[in-house]
Order: C-alpha cells, then sequence, then structure tokens
C-alpha cells in the first residue's frame, strides 16, 4: 500500500532524522580527528625528548608540524563552517600551520544561486530581477557564515557586492564551538598553561554576532565615518553600505576593484615587478603602515575595531591602497582596557619588564610563575602575545616550543574581550611574515597610545616622545 495513503512521506522523514543527527555526526568526526592530531603530538613528544641536538630536534618538530598541518587542513576542508573560520587562520600557530592553513579562507562550498536567490527574496520582499540589473550567479568568493555576489542595482552604473549568509550555518557553528570549548578546557587543563577556555567563550560570542548583517552594517559605517573624518586621507578604504538594501541575512555595499592580498605576489610577477626588489618592497610597506596606522587609530583611540584582518579581508587597490572588508566581527573595549592597553604598548614599546608587569595586572591578566627573571620573562611574553616584532634570526615564533615564554609563566585567567586584541595583533604579525617585513607594531602604535593615554590624562605633556608627524611610521629591521 502507498505509504502516503497513511499520510508518511518518507523522504521528508529522512530529512528530518539526518538533520537531527547531523550535530552528533559532526560531532564524532570533530574528536576522531582532533584526538589524532592530539595523541600524534604526545607520542611526538616522548621521541623529541630522547634528542639532545638542537637542530635535529628542530627539524624533527618542523616535520611534525607538516603532518599536523596536512590533518589540520583535512578536517578544515571537510568539516568547513566554524573550523574554516577559526582554525582555518591560525594565530598563535606553528609556522606550517599557518602556510598551510591560510589558503582556506575562502574556500567554504558556495550555496547552490537557487537556494541564495530564496534568501534575497525572502529578505526584500522582491524578485531580483525588480532589484537588480545584472546578478552574477558565480559568487566572487565563498567563507564560513557567506557569500558574495558581484552585482548592479536596476538604474545604476557602479557595481555593487551582495553579501547572503549560508541557509542554516548558525546551528552548524554553534555546535563545532561547543565541541571546541570542551577540547580546550581538557588541553589548559593537561597541555597549556593558557586559559583557553575563556578565549573559546569570546569566540562564541563575537561568532554569534556575525549572523546579524545589519550590526555589521552599523559598524561598517561607524569605523568608516571615524577613519575618514580623522585622517586628511584614510588609511585604508572600508565599503559603504547600502541602507535600503541590509537585512539581517543581506548586505548590499559598494564594490572595491582591489587584489586580495594572498595574490599580490602573483600580480607583480603578472606586472614584471620583482618581488624582492625596492619598488615591491615599498609597496609592502606602505600596505603594512597603513593597516597599522589604521589598527592603531581604532584600538588605541575608541577602542571600536574591525577584528578580523586575515588575508581573505584585504584588498590591494591601486597605489598600494588597502581595502578593509568583512566587518562582522568588530570589538568594542571598555576604556579600562583601551588606557590599560596603551599602557601595556608603551612598556613593549620600551622593553620596560616592570611597565609590562604592571599593565598586565592592570588589565586582568592572571598569571603563576616558578621562573627567574620573571619581570624579564613577562616582557617577553607580552611582546609574544601582543607585537608583531619577531626575534633576531626568528621567522616565526614557535608558542609551543620549550623556551617559550608560554612555558614558564602560566596565564590562569585572561579577559575574554582582550582575546580581539591579540588575535588581530598575531594575524598582523602572520601579514608581516608573509610580506617579508619585521617590525613592530607597538613601536609604530607608541605616539597613538601616548595621545590616548594624555587625553585620558593618565600621561603628562611633558613625557610625550617627540614626533613631528604621528602618522609618521618608523620601519626597524
Amino acid at each position: 500500500m502507498n505509504a502516503l495513503a497513511f499520510g508518511y512521506d518518507f523522504k521528508e522523514i529522512q530529512d528530518k532524522v539526518s538533520l537531527h543527527l547531523r550535530p552528533w555526526h559532526r560531532s564524532f568526526q570533530f574528536w576522531v580527528r582532533a584526538a589524532d592530531i592530539y595523541t600524534g603530538y604526545k607520542v611526538f613528544q616522548l621521541r623529541v625528548s630522547l634528542v639532545k641536538d638542537p637542530q635535529k630536534k628542530q627539524a624533527m618538530w618542523d616535520k611534525q608540524h607538516e603532518l599536523a598541518a596536512d590533518k589540520i587542513y583535512a578536517m578544515c576542508y571537510d568539516l568547513g563552517g566554524f573550523f574554516l573560520k577559526i582554525i582555518g587562520k591560525p594565530d598563535l600557530a606553528p609556522a606550517a600551520w599557518v602556510k598551510r592553513l591560510v589558503t582556506l579562507c575562502d574556500q567554504a562550498p558556495a550555496t547552490p544561486f537557487d537556494a541564495v536567490q530564496l534568501v534575497l527574496e525572502e529578505e526584500f520582499g522582491r524578485s531580483i530581477s525588480e532589484i537588480f540589473e545584472n546578478f552574477d550567479v558565480n559568487p566572487l568568493g565563498s567563507a564560513s557564515i557567506a557569500q558574495v555576489h558581484r552585482a548592479r542595482l536596476r538604474g545604476d552604473k557602479n557595481d555593487v557586492v551582495v553579501k547572503v549568509q549560508h541557509p542554516g550555518i548558525q546551528d552548524l557553528m554553534m555546535t563545532d564551538i561547543r565541541n571546541l570549548q570542551a577540547f580546550a578546557l581538557y588541553i589548559q587543563k593537561t597541555d597549556i598553561k593558557f586559559d583557553l577556555f575563556s578565549v573559546t567563550k569570546e569566540m562564541e560570542k563575537q561568532i554569534g554576532y556575525e549572523f546579524d548583517f545589519l550590526r555589521e552594517a552599523n559598524a561598517m559605517e561607524r569605523i568608516r565615518r571615524f577613519l575618514y573624518e580623522n585622517n586628511k586621507k584614510t588609511p585604508v578604504l572600508v565599503p559603504r553600505v547600502l541602507r535600503g538594501l541590509a537585512t539581517r541575512r543581506v548586505l548590499v555595499m559598494d564594490y572595491i576593484d582591489g587584489v586580495p592580498i594572498l595574490n599580490l605576489g602573483d600580480e607583480m610577477d603578472k606586472r614584471g615587478i620583482n618581488p624582492g626588489g625596492k619598488m615591491a618592497t615599498l609597496a609592502k610597506q606602505n600596505i603594512l603602515k597603513s593597516l597599522t596606522l589604521a589598527y592603531g587609530q581604532m584600538i588605541l583611540k575608541t577602542g571600536f575595531f574591525h577584528a578580523d584582518p586575515h588575508p581573505g579581508n584585504i584588498l590591494i587597490c591601486k597605489g598600494s591602497e588597502v581595502a578593509l572588508l568583512d566587518y562582522g566581527q568588530v570589538k568594542d573595549l571598555p576604556d579600562q582596557l583601551r588606557l590599560g592597553f596603551a599602557d601595556l604598548v608603551l612598556a613593549m614599546a620600551d622593553s620596560n619588564p616592570v611597565k609590562a608587569t604592571e599593565s598586565y595586572r592592570e588589565l586582568g591578566i592572571d598569571t603563576v610563575s616558578n621562573c627567574k627573571n620573571e619581570q624579564q620573562e613577562m616582557l617577553r611574553l607580552a611582546q609574544t602575545m601582543f607585537d608583531t616584532k619577531l626575534p633576531p634570526g626568528v621567522v616565526m615564533l614557535q608558542p609551543f616550543s620549550e623556551d617559550a615564554s608560554i612555558k614558564k609563566i602560566g596565564v590562569q585567567s585572561f579577559p575574554e574581550e582582550l582575546f580581539s586584541v591579540l588575535r588581530t595583533v598575531h594575524l598582523l604579525r602572520g601579514l608581516s611574515v608573509g610580506l617579508g617585513i619585521n617590525y613592530s607594531c607597538a613601536e609604530q602604535w607608541r605616539p597613538i597610545a601616548e595621545e590616548a593615554l594624555y587625553n585620558a590624562g593618565r600621561l603628562k605633556g611633558a613625557n610625550r616622545t617627540k614626533v613631528s608627524n604621528p602618522g609618521r611610521f618608523f620601519w626597524r629591521y
């Protein structure tokens, strides 16, 4: 007898069961792969502890990181979602991880166009053809939460970018982050003396905001207005939001023509520019100068800043101009943390271990240590966490190495709100490594930090560094 006679639709039941089981299947996949990567490192630690030669030991660590990076890449690519957003863009990670995983920024599977069309028509209450004269069905890129399409509005001459949220992505990513939180609790109790759970809680809060594109539109307008009004020429370009076409799941903004920063080397080759030559070096310096100045002003002057400067969100336009995209992750620091971080910037720029230790306490970073030269190690930890400069001869910091400060000084509690600053600094460091320019953001931010403290009445004018042009950046190698 036909099953429909009983009012059953087995396909519908099958889909509902599959949807119900999806989080469980996804969690199982995560834990199987995470356990494999973790146990691989634990077995390796036993093996490498028997090796005495430092060079051989380092070579063994490099190889282990490469093996782990391949496994993490496979997990990120297969599971997508949250893992593309966070693990696919490593911040505090071995060099092999960064090199392997940074290419995952915009490799999320694209949502089929019929589903995109349905979202657009549900949000706008009109057909696509009524709103757009042209709409490219092939996305410019697809990330973890949304994908973007190039289009042109009816009666307009300029192209726009249409950002459309992937259907059902929010539940998927919340499952991912809760699994990561459980893993973080285990790791911080067994291996890493750092409050990882607070970090993942901040991730959960920030990513939750990203599903509201109206919030993103407000953030984009606020940052755009600040940067354009506080500079003769804005250090970075910010897209203009088309207010009548912004909803919780769709965002329409100006199209900015540029080259993704990851493709900068290829673009230079096309134009016959020597990537190691003087012209290329100057262009790279200008790119980093623009980004560093923009972030210094946002973090230290207002505390409201774009908190996701990964390579997929940075375009290089004509004349080495930089465009900063995607304002789903923003952070609004309270004045106490903003000014506390300004104090820490000065401590790092001056290499002042006493001031660095005091600043950590002021920021609410609770540490414990039994090592000698504790204050010196505290400064080293601060520079490792919150500065972009690499020590002489080092091409990438290894936070998990035996002589790392994080192994000597345990971070028992870490303010969740500071994680966005930490992550931003490390993404800037990753960009500087990729561009081949080693510099200190703390040194570059010194005049901005001094201005912020002076305006708050916490620094006397006589104590300020005399800089004829506060916007000038000094590159030190």
